[in-house]
């Protein structure tokens, strides 16, 4: 669906499970994350959930980044297509410890924001963060995003209430 240099980010699909499972299951690593599955049956419902149409309005769409040289999955975007008018989409990148810091953060989410602006016509973007996620805040700040909103305890995450913060960017914004 969408290439860069390095990667491939297509739809999730079934027989990606077991690769899905190996990185979304680190606590540690994923310690901001909304979900984190126990089990393979987890991920295989995960899975199940993702709809068949893409861009459909009010649905979470679920792609996998496939690092090219390995041909291996090395994390994830969500892309939440908020609106009815579709206007409006909310993103949510999820990368396996093993590359982290090598860019493949910069490089798909750029490349899935150039598609959601240039492919799709969108015209705001937005994500919701963690407040002590510094490594994502880096990275939506790098991108052109700007802070729009800090919610206190906003959130209950894992039976913790956690604050929220939401970053946007404007089609006119991207470079």
């Amino acid at each position: 669906m969408i290439e860069t240099k390095r990667t491939i980010i297509r739809p999730i699909e079934h027989k990606d499970n077991k690769q899905i499972y190996s990185y979304r299951s680190d606590s540690e690593t994923n310690k901001y994350q909304g979900w984190i599955p126990k089990s393979l049956k987890d991920v295989n419902e995960f899975i199940s959930k993702n709809p068949t149409e893409f861009n459909k309005p009010e649905s979470w769409f679920q792609l996998v980044i496939i690092e090219r040289e390995t041909d291996k999955i090395i994390g994830d975007i969500g892309i939440h297509f908020i609106d009815n008018d579709n206007f409006q989409s909310e993103i949510g990148c999820t990368l396996s410890k093993i590359i982290h810091g090598k860019g493949f953060a910069t490089e798909t989410v750029g490349a899935v924001i150039d598609y959601l602006f240039n492919k799709l016509g969108k015209h705001r973007i937005i994500t919701s963060i963690d407040p002590e996620n510094k490594s994502s805040i880096n990275l939506v700040e790098r991108l052109g995003f700007r802070k729009e909103a800090h919610f206190k305890q906003s959130l209950l995450i894992n039976g913790k209430w956690v604050d929220d913060i939401i970053y946007a960017m404007l089609k006119s914004d991207w470079k």
